[in-house]
């Protein structure tokens, strides 16, 4: 399995982890991944790393698709891998949800699975370089030709000759897209899963949409990405705990009443009725107890919590699953140390 370590967002200060990147290049991770919310972007942070490191992937986990339209997604990507050693980079892409792309970005929600679509078929357009792009889209346009429009547009051609090959990721939950990710990407970042989930949910959903490419890719040719917490602490019960506020913001606040899929996840993992509970206590202002109503058991099915000897016991199930890349999210020095020296075992 490939070992990645996430570096999220940046909170009120810029703060990139460069040393503890730089100690986990040395052990042998495959790769970096940074995040965007209406924080940091995620791009910059990666030419940054870029330039200190040698050969850790970059990666997006993830890149808003309304932060950037293709195009400047795509110029962003193939400019990063250039100057950073082709091969290196990684686009990992998602949504979001309706608050951030109509509150924060401006953008109209719109069909999320034809953007999707529309996004990807153009930024590997322009990566090809086989002609002028043009792509007559249901939701995204090139040349555009909607209200507004000039009527000038054509066709163009990148100038820049940039890796044809940078790998697309999509973070998708609902079937419809995870199926489609399949069909269009080139690899998948799953949120929440637990050991068991990938082979008893999502993997005939995944064969289904790779039976639908025209290029023979496989499952054993397609990227399954997740992330775990990782603590290394005595007291397991007091992890949990400390865990429960931030699973209580995303299952709970995170994104409107109807729309929520950090809740739709704990949901299909089995956690329906928690699910509902932390919802509603949380958007009734009442985050303490939305916090305690979080359970245990699913903070502890999707993370690696306790003693070494503990951590290293649970990873083998991880190991087993099915995942071929796992991402550890705001992971220590201490953390890096130890799954680095897990992983090789």
């Amino acid at each position: 399995m490939k070992l990645g370590i996430g570096i999220g967002y940046a909170g009120a200060k810029m703060d990139v982890p460069i040393e503890r990147i730089r100690r986990a290049e040395a052990l042998g991770f495959d790769s970096v991944w940074t995040a965007e919310t209406y924080s940091s972007d995620a791009m910059t942070p990666l030419a940054y790393i870029g330039a200190l490191t040698d050969r850790i992937r970059l990666g997006t986990g993830i890149a808003q698709l309304a932060a950037r339209t293709p195009a400047n997604m795509a110029m962003a990507a193939q400019t990063i891998d250039a100057m950073c050693g082709e091969g290196r980079m990684i686009v990992g892409l998602g949504m979001s949800g309706p608050q951030i792309v109509e509150g924060w970005y401006g953008q109209p929600w719109g069909k999320p699975n034809t953007r999707m679509r529309d996004y990807v078929a153009i930024m590997k357009q322009i990566w090809k370089r086989e002609g002028p792009v043009s792509h007559p889209g249901k939701e995204i346009s090139l040349p555009y030709t909607g209200p507004g429009s000039s009527g000038q547009g054509k066709p163009l051609k990148s100038i820049l000759h940039g890796n044809p090959d940078i790998p697309v990721m999509l973070g998708t939950a609902t079937p419809l897209n995870i199926r489609m990710t399949a069909e269009i990407a080139d690899g998948w970042m799953a949120m929440h899963l637990a050991p068991d989930s990938f082979k008893t949910r999502y993997k005939a959903i995944i064969e289904e949409g790779l039976a639908r490419r025209s290029d023979g890719k496989a499952l054993q040719d397609f990227e399954i990405r997740t992330s775990l917490s990782v603590q290394i602490v005595d007291d397991v019960k007091a992890a949990l705990d400390a865990l429960k506020p931030m699973v209580a913001l995303y299952a709970g606040g995170m994104g409107s009443k109807s729309t929520n899929f950090h809740k739709d996840a704990m949901i299909e993992r089995g956690f329906g009725a928690a699910a509902e509970r932390v919802q509603e206590l949380f958007l009734a202002g009442r985050k303490d107890e939305a916090a305690a109503a979080v359970p245990d058991e699913y903070i502890d099915d999707e993370g690696l919590l306790g003693p070494p000897a503990r951590i290293k016991e649970r990873w083998q199930a991880w190991r087993d699953s099915g995942v071929t890349s796992m991402c550890f999210l705001d992971a220590t020095d201490e953390v890096v140390e130890l799954m680095g020296r897990i992983g090789r075992d």
